[in-house]
């Protein structure tokens, strides 16, 4: 093999590496916080059959889960301009992540309502709890446990799948690395740094997640 590896050429590129992860971290959590959010909601509409707002939330699903995120990227960025919506890169592939988790987080949550006992929320009926005080005190926190590691898992999973949108130009890390290696084409180096870079961030947010469900959820539960 005559190749002479070269990292030192990657350094003075390394800003771009620095803002991809940073973007690709921006995506991620704006991603989690509301697709977990639209979760919540199509979690409950689903496991409470709720009329109307069940059967779109199934509808919606099943569209997301049998779908490439890569088509569905697309016709956010491109599709909704026909229309006269105009997106950002940015926008664009942030709507596309929220999107997506918002459809899985919607199953993973929806098994963890349905495992909760019946007997105690009709405990908490006879205690003259309100629904949406029996659905916080009792239903979601009980959820979000027995759940979390396999959500955890999602976002995860959503988190490296940002890695598509750098197909709109969305300035995540493989933008920056592609971007890179368009300049000085040392794929393997600039390649093999990337796949770290997001090993790492993928260990770290495992950490983070599971220490949330420590320290929040299960400390907190009833």
């Amino acid at each position: 093999m005559d190749y002479t590896f070269d990292f030192s050429s990657i350094w003075e590129y390394r800003e771009y590496l620095v803002n991809g992860v940073v973007g690709t971290i921006r995506l991620t959590a704006v991603g989690t916080v509301f697709g977990l959010g639209i979760g919540i909601l199509g979690a409950v509409a689903r496991a409470w059959k709720i009329p109307g707002l069940a059967q779109i939330y199934t509808g919606y699903v099943e569209l997301i889960r049998n779908t490439p995120f890569i088509v569905q990227l697309f016709f956010v960025f491109f599709g909704l301009p026909s229309l006269g919506v105009q997106l950002t890169e940015w926008q664009a592939a942030t709507i596309a992540m929220v999107i997506n988790l918002g459809a899985y987080s919607t199953e993973i949550i929806r098994a963890g309502i349905d495992a909760i006992p019946k007997g105690q929320i009709e405990a908490a009926l006879a205690l003259s709890m309100s629904r949406l005080q029996i659905f916080y005190h009792v239903v979601l926190r009980q959820a979000l446990i027995k759940i979390w590691p396999a959500l955890s898992s999602q976002i995860v999973i959503v988190m490296l799948g940002s890695a598509v949108c750098s197909q709109i130009s969305a300035e995540e890390l493989t933008f920056g690395a592609n971007f890179i290696q368009s300049r000085n084409f040392r794929a393997f180096e600039v390649y093999f740094i990337s796949t770290a870079l997001y090993l790492m961030m993928a260990m770290a947010l495992r950490q983070l997640l599971a220490s949330i469900g420590r320290r929040v959820l299960t400390r907190r539960a009833p």
